[in-house]
Order: C-alpha cells, then structure tokens, then sequence
C-alpha cells in the first residue's frame, strides 16, 4: 500500500471515530444540561417572584411615607417589573401536579398589583387611612406569596429528584465509556502512528545514509529493494541513478583524459609554430643596419635581441604579468623602429593598475607584428600602431589597431576559426588582398594560434574580437577575465 493510501484511509478513520465520540458525549451533556436550565429556570423565577414581590411593597410604602413624585415613579417600576415577571411564569409553566399550584401562584400576585395600585390611588387623593388599609392588605398578600412560592419550589424540586438521579448514573457510565475510548482511541492512534512512521522513517534513513556515502566517494552503496510505496521507488530510482552516475563518471574520466592529451598537443604545435615568427624579418633588419651603421649600435640591438630572444623561446604554458608582456612588446618595438625609423609611430595608453594581470606568454607580441608585417609595412610614411590597455570591472581590456591597409571579412573570419586554428606549418595562411609577404611568409597561423591559445587557457570563446575594413586599419580587442575560468596549465613537457 502507497504512503498516500495509508495516510488518506487510517487518518480519516481516527479522526471520524474521535468525531463520532465527541458528538455523542456533547448530545449527552446538551440534554443533561436542558434538564438542569429547565428545572433551575423555574426555581429561580419562583425566587424573582417572591423577591420582586418584597421589593414593590417597600417601594409603596416608601411612597406612602414620602409621597413625592420621585416615590412614586419607583414605586410604578417596581409594580411593572412585578407584571413582567407574572406574565413570563405563566408562560412557562409548572409541572403538572403543581398546574394548580401555579394558577394561584399567579392570582396571589395579580392580587397584589391590584392592592398595591389602589393603595397608590388613596394615597395621591390624599386618602391616607384607605391607603395604609390596602397596604396592609396588600403586606398579608406578599407573605402568602412567599410561602407559596418556597411551596412550589420544593415542590419541583421533588418532581425532578428522580429524573436527576437518573442523569447523574448516566453521566457516570458516559464519562466511563468516553474514557474507555478515549483510551483505545490513543493507543489505536500510537500503533498506526508508529506503523506509517517507521513505513517512512525507516527507508528515508537508508537512503540518507546511503547518499551520505555516496556524496564521501563510495559508489557502490546499493539500497534495497522492495515493497510498492513512493519511498521503495525512490530507493529503486537512486540505485538506477547511482549505476548511471558510475557509468557517466568514468565516460567522463575517458573523455577528459582525451580532451587533456588534445589540449597538450595542440599547445605544443602552438609552441612549436609561434616561436620562430619575427626571426626572419629582425635578422634582416639587423643585416641591413649591420651594413649602414658601425658596429656599436647593431651591439645594441643585438643586446635588445638577445633579450627577446630570451623572452620568445620560453615555455608557453607559462602564466606571466602583463607587465613582462609589454615590457618584451617595447623591445619588439625597438628592433623594428631600428628597421622603420620614422616610417611608423607608436602609441602606448597604459593603465598602470591593469599591468598585474596574468596573461600566457607571448600573447602581445604576435599581434603587434601581425600589425607590422600585414598592416603597415608597405607604408612609406604616416604609419600608426597604438597598444592601448584599460581595467574593467570584471576584466582587462587590450585594444591594439593600426591604420595600415585592414583585411577582408573572409580572413577576419579566418582567424577567429576555431576550425582552422591548429594547422600544419605547412598549410596555406590567409593573407590580404594586395599585402606582400616578407621573404615569402606570414604570420596569419601564429595570430590564430594566440587567440586558440586563449581559449585554451581560459576556457571560453568570447575573448578575441576584430573589427577591420580594407584600406581602414585594423583594430584587435582581447578581453583578459580577472579570474581564469578555464584549465589551470597545461605543460607542455606532459608525455603522455
């Protein structure tokens, strides 16, 4: 039986039987209760009676003594409270062997009210002996009254003794039967109680234990089986759930183990195909000075080289500050102004606060010669590149653009492929319309790698933007994150 079943049937029956009980014993005590307001209803309008009676005597004779209009009003209240409570003891009745009993009951206090009205008329026409004659006539009357009244009294309550005896045994045998089942109601509630609880209780216990060992590593915890409530089907829906999330985990490990081997590959060809990129056209530079300039300056440059070298040819999987990156683009800068001289300007905007940043090495460097080789070396003059570098609220910001002769939409799409960001040396590199090639190569592949290389590193896709018109110049924006969301390194020494 369902949890739900058990709860909808045994609920709804203790909580109707307890209803059943409770009525009855109401019913029972209503009707003890109408027996007791009746008898004592009577008892105490004899008692008003009498006393009402009393009252309108003394308020007479007060008026008598002191016949002032004020007496007088008390005196005509107290006869009018009397007829009310005359009329209201009629109505209601007596016991039939005091039916007569009542009838003169009643007589004796109309005969009063007329006493006392005619002992008032006397008295306000200044007939003051008449009026003391009904007085005393009237003083007999509340005395037969009151003896009458403590007659009636008794007499109901004598009629009523047996039938309240037989109340009180009644009562007596309700309260014993409404304990009996008050008493076998909690016991029935307990049992059911503990039944439905340990139902519950029991396999939600085993499935918290079980996902406590689980969420510790151990998943080779398996519940048991059984029974045909929610509860044994969740038990079989987490052991189904545990058999998939072994099945899940290790295609997982499978499949990251593969991603790893991919990634440290792909570095690799990057490393391998970024670092010998501007060699060619800075030892050329270096010939051609070697040839117009004494020895000391080209030792010189040859330091400065010798320093960028250095730089170049280190681990590409290193993380370094921004910093070193723009402190190895400003000695990039200074070998090819040895070979531009005046044909070509730089421009820096650095924020200062921005250069802490961690960045892959060699990230700058390739697009700023990207910049010089397909962007501003056929330039005679007038040659602009500018490194600008901002902080933003969650990232830094590295805009680097020139003014030379941009590209095509179609290799501006090619280097943001991913499809074609890992390559062969050997392949074909896009190139745009009309740009030379220096000594017969270019450097598309190695900016695609840069950019691949982000991914990579920080896992996302959205790093990289390029905004370029032919004859317009070309603008390329990096989007370094303030925390790396992607792989933490890859080595490129990983042998496996």
């Amino acid at each position: 039986m369902s949890i739900r079943n058990k709860l909808l049937i045994f609920i709804p029956l203790l909580v109707l039987l307890m209803n059943l009980v409770t009525y009855f014993l109401f019913q029972s005590g209503t009707i003890v209760q109408e027996s007791y307001d009746l008898i004592m209803g009577r008892v105490l309008k004899y008692k008003e009676t009498a006393e009402a009676a009393e009252d309108s005597l003394k308020a007479v004779y007060s008026y008598l003594l002191h016949p002032t209009e004020d007496m007088k009003t008390v005196a005509a209240g107290k006869l009018t409270q009397i007829s009310a409570l005359h009329s209201s003891l009629m109505e209601t009745g007596a016991v039939p062997p005091l039916a007569s009993s009542l009838t003169g009951y009643g007589n004796m206090i109309q005969t009063l009210l007329s006493l006392e009205q005619q002992s008032l008329a006397a008295a306000e026409n200044g007939k003051a002996s008449e009026a003391f004659s009904h007085y005393l006539e009237a003083e007999k009357t509340v005395s037969f009254i009151r003896s009458e009244g403590q007659r009636l009294v008794e007499g109901e309550l004598d009629y009523y003794r047996p039938v309240y005896r037989s109340i009180q045994a009644d009562n007596a045998h309700l309260y014993k039967l409404g304990a009996a089942v008050f008493a076998l109601i909690t016991t029935l509630s307990i049992v059911v109680a503990l039944w439905i609880s340990r139902s519950i209780t029991a396999p939600v216990s085993a499935l918290v234990r079980s996902a406590d060992s689980v969420s510790k590593g151990n998943l080779d915890t398996v519940l048991p089986d059984g029974g045909k409530d929610e509860l044994a089907a969740l038990s079989s829906a987490f052991n189904k759930m545990l058999a998939g999330l072994k099945e899940s985990i290790e295609k997982d490990r499978e499949i990251a183990e593969k991603e790893q081997l991919v990634k440290t590959l792909e570095l690799r060809a990057l490393q391998s195909q970024i670092n010998p990129h501007f060699l060619y056209n800075t030892l050329n530079a270096l010939s051609k000075l070697a040839l117009l300039e004494d020895a000391e300056k080209t030792s010189d440059l040859i330091v400065s080289m010798s320093s960028f070298l250095r730089y170049n040819l280190q681990n590409l999987d290193r993380q370094v500050p921004l910093r070193s990156e723009l402190e190895h683009v400003k000695e990039y800068i200074r070998l090819q102004q040895a070979r531009f001289r005046d044909r070509v300007e730089f421009r820096l905007d650095i924020e200062e606060k921005a250069l802490d940043v961690r960045v892959p090495s060699l990230t700058l460097q390739p697009i700023i010669e990207n910049a010089f080789v397909h962007g501003i070396a056929h330039m005679e003059s007038g040659a602009v590149i500018s490194l600008i570098v901002r902080e933003d609220t969650s990232d830094t910001k590295i805009i680097i653009s020139d003014n030379g002769q941009g590209m095509t939409e179609e290799i501006r799409e090619a280097l943001l492929s991913r499809s074609q960001s890992v390559q062969a040396p050997e392949a074909p590199r896009p190139q745009a319309s009309g740009q030379t090639k220096t000594g017969g190569r270019s450097t598309g592949l190695g900016t695609r790698n840069v950019f691949r290389r982000l991914e990579l590193v920080y896992g996302r896709e959205d790093l990289v933007q390029i905004s370029s018109q032919p004859g317009k110049g070309t603008t390329v924006m990096l989007t370094i994150p303030a925390r790396r969301s992607g792989i933490n390194s890859v080595s490129a020494d990983d042998s496996r």
